[in-house]
């Protein structure tokens, strides 16, 4: 159970303001479709290892002009779930924007570019973004290792980077920079959809005992996300994959899933998926997969959603 919230008050088409816990729009999954995801309230590992989280701070919002939307925010850190309120500063010390672009149907969907095309879309829907964010993150203000929103900074073998001696003997990052950047593109026609998105982040500027000679931390990643109505706005079935391209090791993702919508709404459905993991370098207790995580893994999910 999560209690949080936020008011925004919209001034005009150009401009909404708020103020409270919001998604960081580092990536797409953090803009607010959530659950209208392709896999039941899970990410691909790539996504879940790059993105930032949802944190208090304040944002603005709008058109910049028809078709082209803006999201800019100011927060906390990159993941407040999980942390308590002693262990954040008083700065708003992380910054998160993205642009998005609907050039060809001025939507993709509905509310924040849902995955899939449930909708049936009888001109092509198109969509294209790009995410910047900017952190300075301590080590007291990550969350625990068994919140279920367990966003943290780590390293492409699953280590946190602010692990004592995860560097070295007697090296311990305690301050750190983060920068991660991502473009995403799709499209969608007629129950068909197919989605794409690359990830590049940055970890710089070290701080803490044996930090001195440390150098900068670069990652690279994408994923892509194909999905198709097998039967209109009843049987779904996608196919997807991720991998990272890391200092620590390339882990990687692929999966096969199917969803049943039996109302024909998105109200209801039932997911099955079958996923293959590459050393993940990431997990929680509530994801399909733990970090480490090496084989084939079944599961399934039922979902209401009102």
């Amino acid at each position: 159970v999560v209690v949080a919230g936020n008011l925004m008050y919209n001034i005009n088409s150009h401009l909404t303001v708020g103020g409270g816990i919001f998604g960081l729009p580092g990536v797409r999954s953090t803009e607010g479709q959530f659950p209208a995801w392709l896999p039941v309230d899970n990410r691909l590992i790539a996504d879940e290892y790059f993105r930032p989280s949802y944190t208090t701070g304040i944002w603005a919002l709008g058109e910049v002009v028809d078709r082209l939307s803006y999201t800019v925010m100011l927060g906390n850190n990159l993941s407040q779930l999980g942390v308590d309120a002693g262990q954040l500063d008083n700065g708003l010390n992380t910054v998160s924007a993205s642009l998005v672009w609907l050039p060809s149907t001025g939507e993709f969907g509905g509310p924040r570019s849902p995955f899939g095309d449930f909708q049936d879309h009888e001109k092509l829907a198109t969509r294209f973004a790009a995410h910047y964010t900017y952190s300075l993150e301590n080590y007291q203000g990550q969350p625990n290792t068994d919140n279920f929103e367990n966003v943290q900074i780590r390293l492409s073998n699953g280590g946190i980077i602010f692990a004592p001696d995860i560097f070295g003997a007697g090296i311990w990052v305690q301050d750190a920079r983060y920068q991660m950047t991502s473009v995403d593109a799709g499209l969608k026609y007629h129950g068909f959809s197919l989605d794409a998105a690359y990830y590049g982040r940055w970890i710089d500027d070290f701080q803490g005992p044996g930090t001195d000679g440390l150098s900068s931390l670069r990652d690279d990643g994408f994923q892509v996300l194909a999905s198709a109505m097998a039967i209109q706005k009843t049987l779904q079935v996608y196919v997807a994959g991720s991998k990272i391209y890391g200092q620590y090791g390339d882990p990687s993702d692929v999966r096969i899933g199917a969803s049943w919508f039996p109302w024909k709404n998105q109200v209801v459905r039932w997911n099955a998926e079958m996923l293959k993991l590459n050393h993940s370098p990431v997990g929680a207790l509530s994801l399909p997969y733990p970090v480490g995580g090496n084989g084939n893994v079944f599961y399934t999910s039922f979902e209401v959603y009102f």
